[in-house]
């Protein structure tokens, strides 16, 4: 018998004899699937105590008698509740876990997402987090190649890939060796050794088109410097292209807690950022709806419009 084992069980029969009310031992053990011995042997451990200093009151008290057991406690006349903080985390948290995980696993991610979205939205008001907002990432590529290139870093299988690079107008097959996978800007990357002669370097997921694991294995390079890769900002190159984004008063100041710098005089704030391609930053600026808006470059702001009216149609 493990401690975890005798917890849980512990667990389980606590709640449903803390009614201050006599219950037969029998019946008790038979509803927790264990026998009369092992029941009191688990409640003794709760109740006996020879440690407590002068003057302690046992927040659960426990009497086993000789056919009969009865508790009385404070602590569980109604189901432990989550705060609304730990609620919000937990839908963060399957927003995230979506992104990485295979088609098949997304039915069940979604609904516990729902589930956690009722739950939240029945809690009474809370001021303390009135100026929460809900968000979600900017699409980080087809969750069938991230889960593909989870697999095989694990397994440290090679994966053939068809990649179309940002100043490529074609896509081009070639054989990585994905040592590490990491998030940054919204987007998820690859930090692989490239077979064609790149060396090692990063991949963008969403610029993925085809990923397919292969039975070869490989050995990660000693000599792959994967820490300083990672460490530094995935972009490969140093873009001569930014844009400039201005955020509006009402997400402004979150966003200067996240990026730095100043807001205006009127709340707002403006940032500019390397543009490694237009599809990357019209992400970026749509996420956050009618609360940024694109100062420069202008073709960055005819493309937005193009999507949005592509949308509306």
């Amino acid at each position: 018998m493990s401690a975890a084992e005798q917890l849980k069980r512990i667990l389980t029969v606590i709640p449903r004899l803390a009614d201050g009310e006599e219950h037969p031992v029998d019946e008790v053990a038979e509803l927790v699937g264990i026998d009369r011995r092992k029941l009191v042997a688990d409640l003794t451990s709760v109740s006996e105590r020879y440690d407590t200093p002068g003057g302690w009151v046992d927040g659960v008290s426990i009497t086993v008698g000789a056919g009969h057991v009865s508790v009385r406690t404070s602590h569980f006349l109604r189901p432990m509740r989550l705060t609304m903080a730990e609620l919000c985390a937990l839908e963060l948290g399957l927003g995230l876990l979506r992104r990485e995980r295979h088609a098949h696993e997304l039915p069940a991610i979604d609904r516990a997402s729902e589930r956690l979205r009722k739950a939240i939205t029945e809690l009474p008001q809370n001021e303390q987090h009135e100026g929460m907002r809900a968000a979600e990432l900017s699409y980080g590529g087809d969750p069938t190649h991230l889960a593909t290139l989870s697999r095989a870093r694990k397994a440290k299988k090679k994966v053939r890939l068809r990649y179309r690079s940002g100043s490529a107008k074609e896509s081009s097959e070639r054989v990585i060796c994905p040592h590490a996978l990491l998030h940054s800007a919204g987007s998820w990357y690859v930090v692989a050794y490239c077979e064609t002669g790149e060396g090692m370097r990063i991949f963008r997921v969403d610029r993925v088109e085809e990923a397919s694991q292969l039975a070869e294995e490989f050995i990660p390079s000693r000599e792959a410097d994967v820490a300083r890769l990672a460490a530094e900002r995935p972009f490969v190159g140093e873009p001569e292209r930014t844009m400039t984004v201005r955020y509006s008063p009402r997400i402004a100041r979150w966003i200067r807690e996240r990026e730095g710098g100043e807001l205006d005089a009127d709340g707002s704030l403006v940032r500019e950022y390397p543009l490694g391609d237009i599809g990357w930053g019209v992400r970026h600026v749509l996420q956050y709806g009618p609360d940024a808006e694109v100062l420069e470059p202008v073709e960055l702001r005819g493309e937005i419009v193009r999507r949005l009216e592509s949308v509306a149609l």
